[in-house]
Formats: C-alpha cells, sequence, structure tokens
C-alpha cells in the first residue's frame, strides 16, 4: 500500500477470531487506546474477533477501565499471557473466576520472547524465575485450574538448571508511535518509551501476521528523519491517527518534554516527603545506594528512594533505572510509573532485561507484602487479588545488592516520630512477616546459595537473609524488639546482636547522606596493581570537607598498603575532586605522612587547569614534588620511568 492510513475501524475488522494479539504499554506510556476501543466496540456490536489470545509484558492499563481493560468482555478473550496484572484488574477478574486460560511470566521474560518469536527461534532459554512460582516444578506461571498447556519447561545445560519460555506466532502486534508517513516508517520522539514496539512488529511479521500502529500525527512520505524511525514500514501493515484523548504521553500527563527528551526540568524543586514511615523507611534504603551505581528502583515504596536521593543531593552520584527501559533522570510514580524526568537514555524493555539479567544493577530497592522465614517475598497474589510479578523476577535474581522496602504490618498503621524516636500509635491489621507466603515471587534460599546480599527494610527494623536464616540486624530507636516486633510475626527470625538503626534518619532535617555514600565508597576507589606494584586511587567526584574525611582516607589507604608490605607506585585521579580550604592543611600533611612510609613514586592527574595549578602550589609549598598531569597515560608514563622519587601522593 503506498498509502497505509486507515480508520480505527477498518483497522479492528482484519483482526480474526482466535487469533494471538500483542498488545504494546507500560501503564499508560505506549498503550494504543484508540485501536483498543475499535476492538472493544465491533465485538460489541458483531461478537468479532473472537477467542483471542492477547499477550502483553507490562500490564497496559490503568487499574480501572482503560488499556487492555477495555478488552475484557465474555467471548472476546480466551487466553491471556502477561507480565503485570494490577492494572488490568477486569482481566485479573476472569482469570480468577477461570473464565479464561491466563499466565503471569516475568515481563522481561515475555519481553525477549518476542525477540525469540522474531527469529524464528523454539524460544527463550533463561535462569530467571527458578524456585518462584514460575518454576514448573511449582505453578509453571499457570494462574487457574483451566490453564493446562506446560508454556514453561525446566531443562538442564551444562550442569545447570535452566527454564525454557516456549515460543508461539504472534498473529497481530499492536503498537503505538508518535509519527507515521504514508509507507508506515514509525518514530516515537514524543513517547515517554520505546518499549518493545521494534521487537513485536517483527515477531508478527515473521509469523506471517499482521503489524498496526496507532499515532498522533501524520507525514508526508520521505520527510522522516532515518535515524529517528523506530518501526520501518516495510514491518508495518496499516496506521491509524489517534484522538488526543486516546493518545496521551502518560494516564496521567497529555505530554511532557521532559518524559521525552526534549527538554531538561530542573530537579531542585522537589518537594521533601514528610517524616513519616515512607520516608523513614526510602532513608534506610538510601544507605545502601552505592556511589556510582546503576540501581533500580520499585513502584511504590521504593519510589520514596529517588525523592529521598533528590533532598539528599545523591542523584548525581547515582544512575537510576526504570525496567521499561529508562537510564539515568528521575523515575515518577503513580500513573507516571515508567517514565522518567530528565532521562539520559531510553532503550527498548528487552533490551534493559537483557542489562538486568547479566548483572548489570550495583542495587534494587523493591516492594513487599509478604515475608517467610525463609526470606521469600511474595509481591504477586493474595488470595483473590492477583498483582502479578511484572520485572520484580527478573530483577530480584539479578541485582548485585536487593532491598527489599515496606511498612512491617499493614492496613491502618499509625507511627509517629517524636525526639528521634518512633512511636507505634496504631499497630496494622496485618502481619507481613508471616509462616509462609502464599506465593513466592523472591527465594530467599536461592539468593542465599548464590550470594546475593539481602535486606528487609521496614520502619521499625531491618533483617538481612544469611546463611541459616533471616537475622534481625538493626532496630529503631523506640522500639521494644519484643513487644513492636517479635510479638507481630508469626516466625521467630535469627536474634543475636541487633545494633540501633542510624540516628539520622529520625530527625527531621537532611541526613547528609553526600557525605556518607562518598565515604562508604571510598575502598572500593583505591585498587592494587600487583604485578605492576601500582596502587591508582580514584578521587573523581569525592569530597575531603572534614578532619574526619581526611583521617577516612588515611586509614584506609594505610590499611592497603600495609597489607601490601612493601613501597608501591602511585596514581592519583584527581578529576572533580573537593578541598575544603579549611582542612588543606591536614590534608596535606596526611599525604606527608603516607609518602614517607607507603609510596616508591606517586603521580596525579587533572583535566581541570586549576586544579593543576592548586596541587602543584599545595605540594610544592610542603616540598613534595609537584608531578601533576593532565592526562592518566601521561602519570602513567612518569611512574613507569621512575623508580623512586621524593614527592608525595
Amino acid at each position: 500500500m503506498k498509502n497505509k492510513i486507515v480508520t480505527p475501524e477498518e483497522a479492528a475488522a482484519v483482526i480474526g477470531d482466535g487469533d494471538t494479539v500483542s498488545i504494546a504499554g507500560f501503564v499508560g506510556i505506549g498503550t494504543p487506546d484508540e485501536l483498543l476501543l475499535a476492538i472493544e466496540r465491533r465485538f460489541l456490536d458483531t461478537r468479532q474477533p473472537a477467542n483471542l489470545t492477547l499477550v502483553f509484558a507490562a500490564a497496559p492499563g490503568d487499574g480501572r477501565d482503560r488499556g487492555v481493560n477495555r478488552l475484557a468482555h465474555g467471548g472476546l478473550v480466551r487466553r491471556v499471557i502477561g507480565g503485570h496484572w494490577s492494572l488490568v484488574p477486569k482481566l485479573a477478574q476472569m482469570a480468577l473466576d477461570e473464565a479464561i486460560e491466563a499466565y503471569n511470566l516475568p515481563l522481561g521474560c515475555i519481553a525477549q520472547l518476542y525477540r525469540e518469536i522474531a527469529g524464528r527461534r523454539a524460544g527463550l532459554l533463561s535462569r530467571v524465575g527458578l524456585r518462584t512460582f514460575v518454576d514448573p516444578r511449582q505453578d509453571g506461571g499457570r494462574i487457574n485450574r483451566a490453564t493446562t498447556e506446560d508454556l514453561v519447561q525446566l531443562m538442564q545445560v551444562g550442569g545447570q538448571e535452566w527454564l525454557f519460555y516456549k515460543a508461539f506466532p504472534i498473529n497481530v502486534a499492536l503498537i503505538r508511535g508518535t509519527t507515521a508517513d504514508l509507507a508506515g516508517n514509525i518514530t516515537m520522539e514524543r513517547e515517554a518509551l520505546t518499549l518493545d514496539s521494534l521487537p513485536a512488529a517483527m515477531a508478527a511479521k515473521n509469523s506471517r501476521g499482521l503489524v498496526i500502529a496507532q499515532v498522533e500525527r501524520i507525514a508526508a512520505e520521505g520527510t522522516l528523519d532515518p535515524r529517528r524511525v523506530h518501526v520501518p514500514g516495510i514491518l508495518v501493515d496499516c496506521v491509524v491517527l489517534a484522538k488526543p484523548e486516546n493518545h496521551m504521553q502518560t494516564y496521567a500527563t497529555p505530554h511532557s518534554a521532559a518524559f521525552s527528551g526534549q527538554l531538561r526540568v530542573p530537579l531542585d524543586r522537589i518537594a521533601p516527603l514528610p517524616l513519616d514511615e515512607r520516608k523513614i523507611i526510602a532513608r534506610r534504603a538510601a544507605l545502601e545506594l552505592p556511589p556510582g551505581g546503576v540501581v533500580n528502583l520499585g513502584i511504590g515504596m521504593p519510589e520514596g528512594v529517588a525523592a529521598v536521593a533528590a533532598e539528599e543531593k545523591v542523584l548525581k552520584y547515582l544512575t537510576l533505572t526504570a525496567e521499561p527501559g529508562i537510564i539515568g533522570g528521575m523515575p515518577q510514580s503513580g500513573l507516571d510509573f515508567g517514565a522518567a524526568l530528565n532521562p539520559e537514555a531510553v532503550i527498548q524493555q528487552n533490551q534493559q532485561f537483557d542489562f538486568y539479567d547479566g548483572g548489570g544493577l550495583d542495587m534494587a530497592c523493591l516492594g513487599m507484602a509478604q515475608t517467610d522465614a525463609a526470606g521469600n517475598v511474595n509481591v504477586s497474589r493474595f488470595g483473590r487479588r492477583l498483582a502479578g510479578a511484572g520485572g520484580f523476577i527478573n530483577i530480584t535474581q539479578n541485582a548485585r545488592k536487593l532491598v527489599f522496602a515496606g511498612t512491617f504490618t499493614a492496613g491502618g498503621l499509625d507511627v509517629a516520630v517524636e525526639g528521634g524516636r518512633l512511636h507505634i500509635r496504631r499497630e496494622g491489621r496485618s502481619k507481613k512477616f508471616i509462616r509462609a507466603v502464599e506465593q513466592v515471587t523472591f527465594s530467599g534460599s536461592y539468593a542465599a546459595e548464590i550470594g546475593q546480599p539481602v535486606f528487609y527494610v521496614t520502619e521499625r527494623c531491618v533483617f538481612r537473609r544469611v546463611a541459616d536464616g533471616i537475622e534481625l540486624t538493626e532496630v529503631a530507636p523506640g522500639v521494644d524488639i519484643e513487644r513492636d516486633i517479635l510479638a507481630h510475626m508469626e516466625f521467630e527470625p535469627l536474634v543475636r546482636d541487633p545494633r540501633p538503626m542510624d540516628a539520622r534518619i529520625f530527625l527531621d532535617q537532611p541526613m547528609a547522606l553526600e557525605h556518607t555514600l562518598l565515604s562508604l565508597g571510598l575502598a572500593d576507589r583505591i585498587s592494587y596493581d600487583a604485578e605492576r606494584n601500582t596502587l591508582f586511587i580514584n578521587f573523581e567526584g569525592f569530597q575531603v570537607r572534614t578532619v574526619d574525611d581526611v583521617e577516612l582516607v588515611r586509614r584506609e589507604v594505610e590499611k592497603i598498603c600495609r597489607s601490601i608490605g612493601r613501597k608501591v607506585k602511585l596514581i592519583v585521579n584527581y578529576d572533580s575532586f573537593t578541598l575544603d580550604p579549611s582542612v588543606s592543611d591536614a590534608y596535606f600533611s596526611m599525604v606527608t605522612y603516607l609518602q614517607q612510609r607507603y609510596y616508591a613514586t606517586a603521580s596525579r592527574y587533572t583535566t581541570s587547569a586549576f586544579m593543576r595549578l592548586k596541587l602543584g602550589a599545595d605540594l610544592a609549598e610542603r616540598a613534595l614534588a609537584p608531578h601533576v598531569f593532565e592526562t592518566l597515560a601521561e602519570a602513567q608514563a612518569f611512574t613507569a620511568g621512575r623508580e623512586e622519587v621524593s614527592g608525595g601522593g
């Protein structure tokens, strides 16, 4: 077709009875509501199409009526394969009533499965889902008794257990973009996410199926920048122009240029959270943030960690991410969840999960609804309530460090902070630390076997998964262990020698988290090359403001030098290093002390001409040779060519 633009009704008419239809969308981002409305209208008028299989990775819905909720009609849907269910409650109710076949598979695995279907491969091989309800030894991802086909198989490969997610053809892919030309080329310049539009379109096309795109504007053929085309026209069969109300950027925001990267907004105007249980939990979780690390924050309670990081001005030391493809910026919450203010990059959802599954996350902070004595966590199903796992399983199984965040009890909990102490004015009606979770969304025993650090953070205490179970490690000031903790648990945790939670968490003022994170990260800034006998210190972005900071540097450097047992060649990166003038003398006295005892040679480098002059002058004033270079290569060349110098480091 030279002109692929059709009406919503014409697009809906090409979907046949029994088709498998993949639907894009993450909450309201990328959700093709104009197309979904047209399908619903056709079914209500003609009872066609019937018996569809719906496939979606995230939940394209608002928790009420929009998105895929529009298709929750008896006879319209026969089977649903979804990653997240809480925002599609009408479909979830059909699944719970056994009116349809229904699966809950990890969001990331569904996103990656599109790519396998596109390549005509048998399916996806992954370790994601082992020892959870997705494992065939538990439920195999099946939601009800009406669901009998095995879509997940347990396999042994190379002596290890793997899960195999079966591929299936996609007959129709519903996608969304910003602009289409008459040939069907699709750009996404005003979208907050690109999601899986390209691999889903390829999966449908290579299944000999159809691709239908919803856009908000039409361009003449040949006028689109080819580098901005996310889905080429060769994959697209027809295009529908949406009404503005059916093509909002998110369900909460018609359009934000800061979500789509068209401009950047200041983040220093974000109001601090009030000092309640949410902020207490977020502050304690924030103490685990890795300086320079890549972090994922889940929906709900963990969203407060981003607000705390903004208040404490430490966002610049982290890269926050969100599972649909956001890198950097500040992830949003509520019906804006999935978008971010000022993102550094937006990649495809399946690519994000490739990164996550491979261990790219330094830390993840996610919610917890139920936790048991084995450290298992359930966030996916509670009796007659079906939430679904979403990206939870992918993220929790593969992050280097894991923090679960949530209140200790639920339902009416009322706490107050007075005088730096926590007061529980009314206990929650429901226990969250129970004997056995209803569904295993995260396996505590599997985490222990692979050596994954796991913390369970609440407003009154902190637990950690250790080799022999769940240990109580921290208690809030004002909290009695017997009365306020153990009495409200259905199992007995390990109680050895719990320490008080950091007192700063319970004060109505900033915690000086910037200083804490940089201090905690100092040990990771020091590395030693034994073959070359070279000690490297990375002070990039590091701040020395107090005498305590000076002492911290001395202590960490001296500790590693003593362990080496001989004088080393030192190289120091001083890029973006900050030294408060009030402690300059103490700092360079410390440098002199370390040089005399531990350094054979020393060189420094920084791209800042001002810093080179300042360091050179301060070192020369103290009779330390001012070997300060512009690049690492120059510093390395100097060190390699000198056996000993009289200067300091």
